[in-house]
C-alpha cells in the first residue's frame, strides 16, 4: 500500500494557521502521515493513493481534550437525566464498577469511532474507574480499540482513593491505595507512552476529582507526572458542590487549593473551569494553565456557563471537549463546536467568540492542552490530520461567505465524508473505513447488555 496519500483540487482547504489562510482548489500531498506540500497545481506523485475532494471543504482534525469513553455504556438512562453532578454520580458508580475489559473495549470502538465520524482525530480519555480485581487490561484494552480504529489516541491513567467511607463520592469497590495507583501510573507511563513527534499513543496522570481523591495522591501525582515527563489533568471548579466541599474541608477554594500542591502550569489542564473568579483566571493565564471546554455536559448537568470569552481574552490555554458520554449523551466534536458557539452567543453577545475563533479552540487551542505542536493546523512537517465534507450539502446552500466559521456558525449535522489521521483514511463516505461498522455496533450492542444486566 502507498504511504503517499494525495488530496486533490479541495475547494475550500481551512488552514487555521497563524495566517488563516485558506486556499481555494488546493493540492495537499502526504507522505508517512506527514503533510509534505500544500498548495495549487500540485501534481500526484506515482506512488501515491488519490483522493479526489472536488467541491469539497477540507479542515483540520478536531481535537476532544476529556472523554470518558466507558460511559458511552451508560448513555440516556432515565433515572439519571434531571439530577446535578453528585447525585448523578453516585448513582451510576452503582453502574460502573461492574466495567470489565470487553465493556472498556466496545465503548472505546463506539465513542471513539463517532468522534472521527465528526471530524474528530485525536481524544484524550480520562479514564478513573478500577474496580479491583478486574481493570489491569483496562489501558490495553483502550489502546487495541483507538488502533483498530485509526483514531490518535492520549490516554490517562486516572485514579482515585477517596470512598464514601473517606468521606469522597465513589464506592468502595473502585477507590485504590496510593502506592497501587502510583506503581500503575508508572507503568503506564512506560508501556504506552510515546513522547516523540507524530506519536499515536500518549499518557497523561489524570487523578479523578478534588472529591474523590486524597491531597496525597495529588501532590505524589505531579510529583511523578514530572519525573516522567507527562502532563497533569483532573476536574476542577466544575460545580458549586465541588466549591463548597473543599471550602468545608480544606479551607480554600478550588484553584488555591490545586495551587497549593503543585497543580498550576503549562503540563496541567482541567476539565470544565466553570467557577473562577477574576483573579484566578488571571492566574490560570499567568501559569498558562489549561481548560478543556465542555458546553453540552455543562448545561445537561446544570453546572453552569465557563467564562470562555474572558479565558481567551486574558491568554488562557482553553480546548474543546465533549466530556462523558453519559453527560452529553454522545461524542460529536462538531455538535460540540456549535454548541459552544451558541451558548456563548446567549450568554455574552457581542464578546462571545467568532465561529473561527472557536474552531480554532477545537483545533490549536485543544493541541496545546495535550502538549502538542505537530497538531491543530496544516502546514508541511504538521501531521496530516483532518477531515472533508462535501460543499454542495443541501444544508449549505448559501452558507459559503465563511467557510472558517461554518461548522460552528452552520453546523455539520451529519457525519463527514472523509476523516484522514496519520495520512490514513479512517472515515470514508460518512462510515469507518477500518472496521466493519455494523458489526462494530451489533458486538457492541451484545457487550453493552451484559455490562447494564450485571448492573
Amino acid at each position: 500500500m502507498a504511504n503517499a496519500l494525495f488530496v486533490k483540487n479541495v475547494r475550500f482547504l481551512v488552514t487555521c494557521d497563524d495566517s488563516n489562510r485558506i486556499l481555494e482548489h488546493g493540492d495537499m500531498l502526504v507522505r508517512d502521515g506527514v503533510i509534505a506540500q500544500m498548495g495549487t497545481g500540485l501534481q500526484a506523485p506515482a506512488d501515491a493513493q488519490v483522493l479526489d475532494a472536488t467541491g469539497m471543504i477540507l479542515y483540520p482534525g478536531l481535537i476532544n481534550t476529556h472523554h470518558h469513553l466507558y460511559q458511552t455504556f451508560s448513555r440516556n438512562l432515565p433515572q439519571v437525566q434531571r439530577m446535578e453532578l453528585f447525585p448523578w454520580l453516585k448513582t451510576l458508580y452503582e453502574i460502573w464498577k461492574n466495567l470489565d475489559d470487553e465493556s472498556v473495549y466496545y465503548s472505546t470502538i463506539t465513542g471513539a469511532g463517532e468522534l472521527l465520524k465528526h471530524g474528530c482525530t485525536t481524544c484524550l480519555d480520562h479514564h478513573y474507574v478500577f474496580p479491583q480485581g478486574r481493570s489491569a487490561g483496562f489501558l490495553d484494552a483502550q489502546f487495541a480499540a483507538a488502533d483498530a480504529l485509526g483514531i490518535r489516541f492520549h490516554a490517562t491513567r486516572g485514579s482515585m482513593d477517596l470512598s464514601v467511607k473517606d468521606g469522597g463520592l465513589p464506592p468502595d469497590s473502585v477507590v485504590q491505595p496510593l502506592d497501587e495507583i502510583l506503581r500503575d501510573s508508572q507503568l503506564a507511563v512506560e508501556k504506552f507512552h510515546d513522547p516523540s513527534r507524530y506519536a499515536m499513543h500518549q499518557v497523561a496522570l489524570a487523578p479523578c476529582s478534588p472529591f474523590s481523591v486524597s491531597e496525597a495522591l495529588l501532590r505524589e501525582s505531579a510529583a511523578l507526572a514530572r519525573s516522567l515527563g507527562v502532563r497533569l489533568h483532573t476536574h476542577l471548579a466544575e460545580t458549586k458542590d465541588e466549591e463548597q466541599y473543599l471550602l468545608q474541608t480544606r479551607g480554600v477554594r478550588p484553584l488555591a487549593y490545586m495551587e497549593q500542591l503543585g497543580w498550576v502550569g503549562p503540563d496541567v489542564w482541567y476539565a470544565h473551569g466553570i467557577h473562577f473568579n477574576e483573579e484566578e483566571l488571571r492566574l490560570l493565564a499567568e501559569t498558562k494553565t489549561g481548560v478543556a471546554h465542555c458546553p453540552i455536559s455543562n448545561m445537561k448537568l446544570s453546572s453552569g456557563v465557563a467564562q470562555v470569552p474572558r479565558m481567551l481574552e486574558l491568554g488562557v490555554p482553553v480546548g474543546l471537549a465533549v466530556d462523558g458520554s453519559a453527560s452529553n449523551d454522545g461524542s460529536d466534536m462538531l455538535e460540540e463546536l456549535r454548541v459552544a458557539y451558541l451558548l456563548h452567543r446567549l450568554a455574552k453577545s457581542e464578546k462571545a467568540p467568532t465561529g473561527e475563533e472557536l474552531l480554532r479552540v477545537a483545533t490549536r487551542g485543544s493541541a496545546a492542552l495535550l502538549g502538542r505542536d505537530d497538531l491543530g493546523y496544516l502546514a508541511p512537517g504538521m501531521a496530516a490530520d483532518f477531515f472533508l465534507v462535501r460543499a454542495d450539502r443541501l444544508e449549505f446552500t448559501g452558507a459559503l461567505g465563511d467557510v472558517a466559521a461554518l461548522p460552528a456558525v452552520v453546523g455539520i449535522k451529519n457525519a463527514v465524508d472523509y476523516t484522514v489521521v496519520n495520512g490514513k483514511i479512517v472515515v470514508r463516505d460518512g462510515h469507518l473505513a477500518l472496521l466493519d461498522e455494523a458489526q462494530c455496533a451489533a458486538d457492541a450492542g451484545r457487550a453493552v447488555a451484559k455490562y447494564l444486566q450485571r448492573a
